[in-house]
């Protein structure tokens, strides 16, 4: 389990470096269309965030200590600053599941008020991390589909 879950995150975190990778001018990673209120940049920072918070802080107790609101208000970070926060996100997700011994314990209840065990708070979270990358995937094909017309 241990292996597979390293590897669906760093997937997913490795997609979504190159869907902002995939955008032609990189102000085009803040923009906004139609019915979309959040960015790329900004569902970017979001994950780092969550991820940081939920693995990070409650798994890995690496202090991290979370600004949701900024992770939404946020603008105009360079790429390249973006991808770095991916990067080493990824590298905290490998080095803290690494050091899980048992991923049927409980997920500390101060992260999570309902009960859940390591490995459930850990599937919800690679959802959550997919689910953003296809809004992510959505936004870049609708931003660049816009901005040729």
């Amino acid at each position: 389990m241990q292996d597979e879950l390293i590897t669906q995150f760093d997937r997913g975190i490795r997609r979504i470096r190159e869907e902002l990778e995939a955008y032609p001018k990189e102000e085009m990673l803040w923009q906004t269309a139609g019915e979309i209120n959040n960015s790329a940049g900004n569902l970017a920072f979001h994950l780092v965030g969550n991820l940081n918070h939920f693995i990070g802080a409650a798994i890995g107790d690496t202090g991290y200590m979370r600004d949701r609101p900024r992770e939404f208000n946020i603008t105009d970070v360079p790429r390249a600053a973006l991808i770095k926060y991916l990067e080493q996100t990824r590298r905290m997700i490998w080095q803290v599941l690494r050091q899980v011994d048992d991923f049927s314990a409980p997920y500390p209840d101060k992260f999570r008020p309902e009960s859940a065990v390591i490995s459930q708070e850990l599937f919800r979270l690679l959802t959550h991390l997919y689910y953003h990358l296809g809004q992510i995937n959505y936004h870049r094909r609708l931003i660049t589909a816009t901005s040729t017309m």
